[in-house]
C-alpha cells in the first residue's frame, strides 16, 4: 500500500518538555497542522504551559443522543505582549471544516457525513464556549 505523503502523524518530542502539562511521553500529532502548532508552542517563550488534548469536554452528540466527550486540541497558558498571561484552548481544523457543508445537486454519502460532522462540530464548539 501507497503511503499518503500529505497526511503526517507521529509522536512529538518536546524541546522544553518542562512547559508541557501532561503525559510528556505520548504527545501524538495527527496532522501537519498539529506539528506545526506543537512546534510553536513549544518553541515560543510568550507560551508559558501547553498541552494537547489534554483538556476533557462533555458534549451532547446530536447525532446519537448521548453525552460524549470532547478532548480539544490544544490548551495553552500565554503571555501576551502587555504581559498580561492568558489561558485559551485551541482547535485545529482546516477553514472548510469550519463552515457548514453545501449541498450541490443531490445528497451524496459525502455530504452526509459532511454534515454530521459539521454538526458534531458545532455541539463540540459550543459546550467548550460554555466551559471557557
Amino acid at each position: 500500500m501507497k503511503k499518503n505523503r500529505n497526511y503526517r502523524q507521529g509522536i512529538y518530542k518536546c524541546a522544553f518538555p518542562e512547559k508541557y502539562k501532561g503525559n510528556k511521553n505520548n504527545i501524538c500529532y495527527r496532522s501537519g497542522l498539529e506539528l506545526s502548532a506543537f512546534k510553536f508552542f513549544d518553541n515560543n517563550p510568550n507560551v508559558l504551559e501547553w498541552a494537547s488534548e489534554e483538556t476533557i469536554i462533555p458534549y451532547q452528540n446530536p447525532l446519537t443522543g448521548r453525552v460524549s466527550r470532547y478532548f480539544v486540541d490544544f490548551y495553552a497558558k500565554i503571555k501576551t505582549k502587555t504581559g498580561e498571561v492568558k489561558k485559551f484552548l485551541v482547535e485545529i481544523k482546516p477553514h472548510s471544516q469550519t463552515l457548514p457543508p453545501v449541498q450541490k445537486n443531490r445528497k451524496t454519502k459525502s455530504l452526509i457525513r459532511q454534515q454530521a460532522e459539521y454538526m458534531k462540530n458545532q455541539a463540540k464548539w459550543e459546550a467548550a464556549s460554555q466551559y471557557c
